[in-house]
């Protein structure tokens, strides 16, 4: 007999959610991690640390209530990196405290150590002490999460070139920074960084950013980055990168050198496999360490499965997590439902940047008609109370059903606005629901009334036309 019915390795958010699904299915569950990752890399050095800095910056910079005060405002003049790492830190530490309860509470024991397949249904633990635990289960859950891809050719040294896990290491906010790629992690820290006042150049190889985005968000946010002195070089390379006693200097394949206090990659991430001796179970990874898996999240051994940022795309905590929970309860022989098409993405650029379903040049591309409604922040009385005159939302409405085919949102509180189009997408209700809605006065919720009048009455004056 097994020792365990479920073993988990990697305690982030598709791990813990996984161990903590066949926990309450009855089931004897076991999680393997470092006992200094226990939350896994979104706990300690991506999305949790990242959010928390990002709000630091707000607060400490006064950046959101210039419109209000000046363009001079800032709640501290003088911001160290001890004060965004106070505040970091803290939640960090609450973070994991409540990782750790939930674990015990649920009676899902916690290895300390780093697991290695020995065979398909055995889990090598190599202990801190150096002693050696095998650990057999029926089924096996891969949750390692990722780290940065960091190009062989650059000499990285975590402090004046870094990848963004190295971020929090840094001793002092640059004067001014290089960052290499212009992709959701690059501009996170791209924005967070020019409201802390460093002169921040992006350098992209691709023609532009975020091109999965609203083309009209995606312009608003490069707006509101050059307000903030923020240089962008797409279309170019990086060549080479040099340390200096004064700095870096960072040489690109058009010839451009651009001098920097530090320079930071963000050139995607790779699984965190290489370690696991996969070919003992009977499994490979692409040149990425990333896992192929089936719609139940299941490998091609199929009792072991793998949830998270390790399978690819979408690699967003929030679906980790449902992922974990999917995948423990097909092991377990519980019904469950697969996973909704409409996933929402956040963006946590200063502003923020949400949106579910299409974009406008997605239904062009397919041919959908649409018709477009929109809320500024500033025509909301919310908007003014929180000084965010530049924030927007955008309904993209069928005129033949009136259902939404997308909701983007840019502004403040973004991500959480984002729900309440998700909440009716998912239901398959239409825009008439939110023209009848009532909505709190005054809150930024109320955009969606806003928008979908906004695009109802586009869609009467056509069907005027017609009569």
């Amino acid at each position: 007999m097994p020792d365990f019915d479920m073993l988990v390795i990697g305690s982030g958010p598709g791990g813990q959610k996984a161990a903590i699904a066949a926990a309450k299915l009855g089931r004897r569950v076991a999680v393997v991690d470092r006992p200094d990752m226990v939350g896994g890399v979104s706990i300690h050095t991506g999305t949790i640390p990242s959010k928390t800095l990002r709000e630091a910056v707000l607060y400490l910079t006064g950046l959101t209530q210039r419109d209000m005060y000046g363009q001079s405002y800032r709640l501290k003049e003088d911001i160290t990196v001890a004060d965004l790492i106070t505040r970091t830190r803290h939640v960090v530490s609450r973070e994991v405290d409540v990782i750790r309860n939930q674990l015990a509470r649920n009676q899902v024991s916690l290895f300390a150590g780093t697991g290695r397949f020995a065979d398909p249904n055995t889990v090598s633990v190599l202990e801190l002490n150096g002693s050696e635990k095998l650990l057999s289960a029926e089924h096996i859950v891969i949750a390692t999460g990722t780290r940065p891809a960091r190009p062989t050719s650059v000499e990285f040294d975590g402090r004046s070139i870094m990848d963004s896990d190295n971020v929090l290491d840094l001793e002092r906010v640059p004067r001014s920074m290089v960052i290499v790629g212009a992709g959701v992690i690059g501009m996170e820290y791209a924005s967070m960084f020019a409201a802390l006042g460093s002169k921040v150049t992006v350098v992209e190889k691709r023609p532009g950013m975020l091109d999965f985005c609203d083309v009209e968000v995606i312009e608003s946010l490069k707006y509101h980055l050059r307000d903030l002195a923020v240089t962008f070089r797409f279309g170019e390379t990086v060549a080479a990168v040099e340390r200096h006693p004064k700095g870096t200097l960072t040489i690109l394949e058009s010839g451009k050198k651009i001098p920097a206090d530090a320079v930071m990659y963000s050139a995607g991430r790779q699984g965190l496999t290489d370690e696991l001796d996969l070919d003992k179970a009977g499994l490979t990874a692409d040149k990425r360490g990333r896992i192929k898996v089936d719609e139940h999240y299941r490998t091609e051994v199929p009792h072991i499965y793998a949830v998270g940022d390790v399978i690819g795309f979408p690699a967003l905590a929030a679906t980790s997590m449902e992922q974990g929970r999917m995948a423990a309860y097909h092991a377990c022989g519980e019904p469950v439902h697969g996973m909704f098409d409409l996933q929402p993405i956040g963006i946590y650029t200063i502003p923020e940047i949400s949106f579910i379903g299409r974009t406008e040049d997605q239904l062009t591309e397919d041919r959908v008609p649409f018709e477009v409604g929109i809320s500024r922040y500033r025509e909301l009385a919310r908007g003014q109370i929180i000084g965010d005159s530049h924030g927007m939302l955008k309904l993209l409405v069928s005129p033949e059903d009136r259902t939404l085919l997308g909701v983007h949102c840019f502004g403040t509180g973004a991500t959480e606005l984002i729900h309440i189009g998700q909440a009716v997408m998912g239901c398959g209700g239409t825009v008439d629901y939110l023209v009848d809605a009532v909505f709190n006065y005054p809150t930024l919720a109320e955009s969606y009334k806003v928008a979908a009048l906004d695009a109802t009455n586009k869609i009467r004056q056509i069907d005027r036309l017609k009569d």
